[in-house]
This record gives structure tokens, sequence and C-alpha cells, in this order.
């Protein structure tokens, strides 16, 4: 760092993204993108927003706005509408976490809570999930801290239930509680209906997975009126163009096209049961994930090592360090042919040929 650099992020360690690697051609299992290009109606709105760059995009996100409201069934102004969901979590923190409402997540979840934390120096605990990796619902039962908890949860990919969502929210009726909901289309079920019963709830949601705009950056919150005015205050006090022209139409065209998003969410889930049987098979032990990534060890292979083999292969899964976890890898659910070289590379190891 500088000589320059503010002393009040010294200590801090930055979130460490999936690798993007581009020496050499890699099958990408490791960041959990979607294997399917965005909608055709995305492509193109996006293209015919592209002749108006000179133009700053719409702060309000209108559009767009309505037509997310209506697919959540909401109101326009329950609503954010973000650079990535990552943002909206920012904002989050920024907005209901100080010295008098610390912040409390899992251990083993999304690893930018922690670092948002860290970087507007709020206090915060993080809570042990339970043996088997499940959130443990009791820990979290009139804590009265503000709440992050990634339904299903990364990397394990583990679900909690609204009805267990409620219960936090009843027993923590001054703090809020955030559902980060990236992964919900997958096979878990969402919270935003409980937005209109508790104005407490902040659900957020990411058109980087299902809806295949990772690099286009959109995500969106979901809450009380006053909830979601309280972030709208945020995001206009640091940028209130934080969508642009591009990725806002690219995010209309997909709303549009909710069925090609249906149908390849269905695939991913097909493909994720096929892979979890096969690795099964291959005496693979795995948690149970309603994302679209699998959360995976062997009990004969180091986690690490299993994953620099499958990199030498030209495959890339996440591996992660921390302790509880090291044997374990988290593997995005590609194309059925993704999955097929996945575990053709993954047999060849097995039997000691690579």
């Amino acid at each position: 760092m500088s000589r320059f650099f503010s002393e009040k992020f010294a200590a801090l360690t930055p979130y460490t993204p999936g690798e993007q690697p581009r020496e050499r051609k890699y099958i990408k299992l490791n960041t959990n993108e979607s294997p399917f290009p965005p909608s055709p109606k995305a492509i193109e709105a996006a293209a015919k927003a592209a002749a108006n760059l000179q133009l700053y995009s719409d702060p309000t996100c209108k559009a767009l706005a309505e037509k997310v409201a209506q697919r959540y069934g909401v109101s326009p102004n329950q609503m954010i509408l973000v650079n990535g969901s990552d943002e909206v979590l920012n904002f989050a923190f920024m907005a209901f976490c100080d010295k008098d409402h610390p912040a409390a997540f899992p251990d083993i979840t999304y690893g930018f809570y922690e670092v948002f934390a860290e970087l507007h120096h709020i206090p915060y605990t993080k809570i042990p999930l339970r043996e088997d990796f499940s959130v443990g619902i009791e820990d979290y039962i009139g804590i009265h801290k503000t709440v992050f908890i990634a339904n299903p949860n990364a990397p394990t990919g583990m679900t909690i239930s609204p009805a267990q969502v409620e219960r936090i929210l009843q027993s923590n009726p001054d703090n809020v509680i955030v559902i980060d909901e990236a992964y919900v289309d997958f096979g878990a079920e969402s919270c935003v209906p409980l937005v209109q019963k508790y104005d407490n709830l902040l659900v957020t949601q990411t058109f980087s997975k299902s809806r295949s705009l990772a690099g286009g950056r959109l995500g969106f919150g979901i809450g009380a009126e006053a909830l979601i005015a309280d972030l709208h205050t945020i995001r206009y006090s640091t940028n209130p163009y934080n969508v642009n022209s591009m990725t806002m139409a690219a995010g209309y065209g997909v709303m549009c096209d909710e069925a090609y998003t249906q149908k390849n969410c269905q695939t991913v889930c097909e493909n994720r049961a096929f892979v979890s049987d096969e690795l099964k098979k291959l005496g693979f032990e795995m948690t149970e994930s309603k994302a679209n990534f699998i959360f995976a060890r062997h009990p004969a292979v180091d986690g690490g090592a299993l994953y620099a083999k499958l990199k030498e292969m030209g495959i890339l899964v996440r591996h992660f360090e921390k302790p509880r976890i090291r044997d374990y890898n988290r593997i995005t659910v590609g194309t059925r042919e993704e999955m097929q070289a996945l575990l053709d590379a993954v047999r060849q190891i097995l039997e000691g040929n690579v």
C-alpha cells in the first residue's frame, strides 16, 4: 500500500473473487455463473440502449423497477435496483448497522459480509454453522443484531425455510434481517412474500445466476417502503447512476422472457441431480444443495489436491482454505457436457492416472 492509504483501512482484507484466468480456455465451474447465454431479448435490448450511451441512465430505473415489482408482487417503492446484489448488501451494512446495531452472520458463508463489516468498522459476530453445515435457527432468536443470512447459503447450498426466517424476524423486531437470495431460483423458497408482513425484512436477489447477467452487474432488494427509502438515501449519497443504461435494458429484456429463465433453471437442477448422483457413486460426500453448485468432498482425496489436479486438466472449481471446509470443493453446475467432462476427469484422478 502507499504511504497515503488511510489508517482506517490499513488492516482491511479485501474480498477474494473467484479466478478468472485468461492464459488458457477452462471449463469454468468456480464462480457459479450460468452456463447459458443471456436471453436473446436481453441482448437485443442492451444493443439498442448502446446507441444512447452519451446520456446518463435513468436514476430511478423506472421501467425496470415496475417490471421486477410486477414479477414479485410488490410495489416499485418496495424495491431498489443496484449494481449487483453486492451493492445492496453494502448499502444495508451502511444503513442498518452501527455500534448499537452490530451485525451477525454465519462463520461459513458469503465472504463479503465480513469484508463489508470491516470496511465500515461495524462490530460483528460470526455464528458457527452446525456440525452438518446447517444454520442453527436458535442461534439467531432474540440476538438483537442486524442479521445477514444467505439462503441458500454459500458455499454449502443449504437452505432454511420462510417459517424459520419468520421466527428470526419476530424475535428481533428492532433489527433488520437481511436474507440474501442470490441462489433462490434453483430450488429454494423465497422470503419475498414476508416483506408485506414484516417491516424489518430485506430480501436481496441478483440477475447474475439464474438470469445469466453476471457480467451485466444487476441486483435488487425488496422490503418495506421505509426500509427501501433508507437504502435509496445511501444510493443517492454515493452513486445515483449506479445501474448503466445497457444493463438496465438487458434486465428488462430478461424480465420479458421468464420462460427462458425458468427453462434454464430447470436444466441446472436436472444437471445438479445428475452430477450429484454420479459423484456419490464415486464415493463423494456432499451437502443437500438447492443452489447452482454442489459442495463435495472425497474421503480419499485432499480437497486442495483435487482442485489443483482438476485445474491442470482444464477444469476450475472453487477451493477454500478455512479449516472446517478445506476438504471440500464448490463445483458450479454447468451444462451436461461440462458435468460429464468433470466426471471423466475425477475418475482419472481417483484411478491415479493423473
